[in-house]
């Protein structure tokens, strides 16, 4: 299981707009350049911000991309799911039947609910999360996870 550059990107370059005191905002040169990006792939993975509403842009000389909301609104789940999908969607089966119309086991299937729980894990850490939260330190965000961690693990254990 990995993450896709377009999901780290888009982190970064959402996580630089935060920091940013601009009051035009950053503009797609600025934000390739600080990032060390293309141009090309800036302008992509921040067309994917704007749409999915996480971003506004303006045109021109003062142009530039800003927040869309504030930091401690914009939850990390949100995002990457709009850059990437989940790791589990609902039509997964549909997806990967082989050969035939639908899966040959549809109707018990084992491996299915083991990606549907690691979903359900992903979703509940990455629903806490916040990109106001990715604005801290490193130790800080590392405290905050583990912290989100032993919570859930606490949860799991009980059941």
């Amino acid at each position: 299981m990995k993450f896709s550059t377009q999901e780290e990107y888009g982190l970064r370059l959402l996580l630089r707009i935060a920091k940013s005191d601009s009051l035009n905002g950053l503009t797609i040169p600025e934000l390739s350049d600080v990032e060390g990006l293309s141009t090309a792939n800036t302008a992509k993975i921040l067309r994917a911000l704007r749409l999915a509403g996480f971003v506004d842009s303006a045109r021109g000389q003062t142009g530039g991309y800003k927040l869309n909301q504030s930091a401690d609104k914009i939850l990390i789940s949100d995002v990457l799911t709009a850059l990437g999908g989940k790791l589990y969607e609902s039509n997964f089966c549909d997806l990967h039947s082989g050969m035939e119309n639908i899966c040959t086991n549809s109707i018990d299937c084992s491996i299915r609910s083991v990606w549907k729980t690691i979903q359900n894990v992903l979703d509940s850490v990455l629903s806490k999360f916040t990109l106001q939260d990715l604005l801290g330190k490193e130790e800080d965000v590392e405290a905050l996870a583990t912290s989100f961690a032993n919570k859930l693990e606490a949860k799991f254990d009980k059941n």
